[in-house]
């Protein structure tokens, strides 16, 4: 089932900080992803916040547009790319996406992108176990 409920966005004020104060990242353009994985109990093996800068796109139609569509990217990729090699952690994913491109991308891009930072982050992963 290719949901996204309320349960997998990362929407509380510590986790973030955490996140952001403790976790990993790496850059593949036009995504900086941030990691880190957390001991809390959870119902899904991770939990995602995507961000836009302000700063770069002023109008929020912009910034809606390119979250839509990271989004829904998201939400067709997780259960393949990642919920399958997470399943057997305890712990919970929390997962930054911040959009750092410099021009709004069209979304078989921004699909192709992801799936390629999915690939990534699961080896940064590993690396880091072991």
């Amino acid at each position: 089932m290719n949901k996204f409920f309320k349960e997998e966005r990362l929407c509380s004020k510590k986790s973030l900080d955490l996140l952001f104060k403790k976790g990993s990242s790496f850059l593949l353009y036009p995504y900086r992803a941030t990691f880190l994985f957390d001991a809390q109990p959870h119902k899904f093996p991770a939990q995602v916040v995507i961000n836009v800068a302000k700063k770069r796109y002023k109008h929020a139609n912009d910034r809606n547009l390119i979250k839509r569509r990271t989004r829904e990217a998201y939400r067709l990729q997780k259960n393949a790319a990642l919920y399958e090699l997470l399943s057997h952690k305890d712990e919970l994913l929390l997962l930054g996406l911040q959009y750092v491109g410099k021009e709004i991308y069209p979304y078989t891009f921004l699909e192709k992108r992801l799936g390629q930072l999915f690939k990534k982050l699961l080896t940064q992963i590993n690396d880091e176990n072991n």
